[in-house]
């Protein structure tokens, strides 16, 4: 390994309680379809880089991940959510371009209006 991997700006918590009498309470959250994982901060954070740049590839490259594992992840989370979220067209002379489907953009958002409650109740919890 040649260094350290990125944490896009996650840490190593999505939330945490405030601390109370030395404790503290830290939790990551994601949301699983059949027993796999469908949704998390990293996923999410790759919908909104392909969204941004227009591009699976471009947005692997900004997370500094490998193109092959970012599109392992975008057919799954097609899969596991029965439609797309991210359309597609391939290669060719200017390369290909993706974007995010209506229930792309719909998991974002319901993914950081989960995140915001998630972050909420670990404040009201005391350790």
């Amino acid at each position: 390994m040649k260094g350290k991997k990125p944490d896009h700006g996650r840490g190593t918590a999505l939330a945490e309680s405030p601390e109370f009498l030395g404790s503290q309470i830290k939790g990551r959250l994601w949301i699983e379809r059949q027993g796999e994982i469908f949704l998390s901060w990293g996923r999410v954070v790759l919908l909104e880089q392909i969204r941004e740049t227009g591009s699976i590839a471009a947005a692997a490259r900004a997370m500094k991940m490998a193109y092959s594992h970012a599109w392992s992840l975008v057919a799954n989370m097609n899969d596991l959510a029965g439609e797309e979220l991210v359309g597609r067209t391939f290669g060719g002379r200017h390369g290909g371009k993706a974007w995010l489907t209506p229930a792309g953009e719909a998991a974002i958002t319901q993914f950081w209006e989960l995140a915001d409650k998630f972050r909420e109740w670990l404040k009201d919890q005391e350790a």
